[in-house]
C-alpha cells in the first residue's frame, strides 16, 4: 500500500519507516526540511517537502501521492526535556498541530481519496478516576497542567473520528527510548518508541474506526483491545 507519512523525520517516523518498507509498503514521508528530505530520500522514502499549514500545497501533495493510508506523526516538541520555559513555549504550537494541523491533513487525505487516517494522541489524557483507563473513560477536558494538550488532543480525535474514513486513533503512552526525552520508563503510562512505532505500522492493515490505548502495561491504562484487535505487543524492539 501506499502510505503518506506526516512527521516520517521525528522520533516515530524514523523508527516506523523501516517497518513499512520491509513490509512492502510505499513510503511517502512529508517533511518542512531539505536535509530531513534527503536523509528520507536516502532511506528509500519518497519525500515531499510541505507545511502542514499549507492546506493547499498539502492537498496538492497528497492528490499526487494518492495514498491508501495518511498517517499523522507530526508533533512540535523540543528534542531534550530539560528546559522548561522551551517545554512551555511549545505546548501551543504543539496544539495547533493537533487542530489546525489535523484539519488539513484530514482535508488533503480526503481529497485524494485516502481509505484510512491514523493519528497518534495521547493516553496520559484521562480524567482522575480509577486506573486502568480503557479506551471509553473520559478525558480530562476540565482542568490540569496539560488542559490545552488534552483539548486539541480531543478536538483532534473528534476531526479523525468524523472524517468518514477508516480511522485508527493510538492513544499513545509517554515515550522513551531512541531520539526521545528519556532512556527507561519515566512518567505514567510509560512506551517505548519502537513499540509505538510498531502499532502504527499494525494499523495501516489492522483494527476497525476507534481509539486504542497504545502504552506499557503498567496498570495505568488498558492495552487488551489494542492487543486483540491490532495485534499489539509493549515488548516489541527493533533489532538494530
Amino acid at each position: 500500500m501506499k502510505v503518506f507519512l506526516a512527521g516520517a523525520s521525528g522520533a516515530v517516523g524514523r523508527r516506523l519507516t523501516p517497518l513499512l518498507r520491509q513490509a512492502g509498503h510505499e513510503v511517502i514521508g512529508m517533511t518542512r526540511s531539505a536535509d530531513a528530505a534527503r536523509q528520507l530520500e536516502a532511506a528509500g522514502v519518497h519525500p515531499v517537502m510541505v507545511d502542514v499549514y499549507d492546506a493547499d500545497g498539502l492537498k496538492r501533495a497528497a492528490i499526487a501521492a494518492h495514498p491508501d493510508v495518511v498517517m499523522h506523526q507530526l508533533t512540535d516538541l523540543p528534542r531534550v526535556l530539560n528546559d522548561e520555559a522551551q517545554l512551555a513555549a511549545a505546548y501551543p504550537r504543539n496544539a495547533r498541530i493537533r487542530t489546525e494541523g489535523t484539519r488539513n491533513l484530514v482535508a488533503a487525505a480526503q481529497a485524494a481519496g485516502a481509505s484510512r487516517f491514523i493519528v497518534q494522541s495521547a493516553a496520559f489524557a484521562y480524567a482522575p478516576g480509577k486506573e486502568p483507563h480503557p479506551e471509553t473513560d473520559p478525558l480530562n477536558l476540565v482542568d490540569g497542567p496539560r488542559l490545552e494538550t488534552v483539548r486539541a488532543a480531543a478536538d483532534m480525535e473528534r476531526q479523525v473520528l468524523e472524517s468518514g474514513m477508516e480511522a485508527i486513533v493510538l492513544r499513545y503512552g509517554l515515550f522513551y527510548g531512541p531520539g526521545t526525552w528519556s532512556e527507561g520508563p519515566a512518567r505514567k503510562p510509560p512506551l517505548h518508541v519502537d513499540a509505538a512505532a510498531h502499532a502504527a505500522f499494525l494499523a495501516v492493515s489492522r483494527g476497525n474506526t476507534g481509539v486504542y490505548n497504545i502504552a506499557d502495561d503498567d496498570g495505568t491504562v488498558l492495552i487488551e483491545k489494542a492487543r486483540k484487535e491490532l495485534g499489539f505487543d509493549p515488548a516489541f524492539r527493533l533489532s538494530a
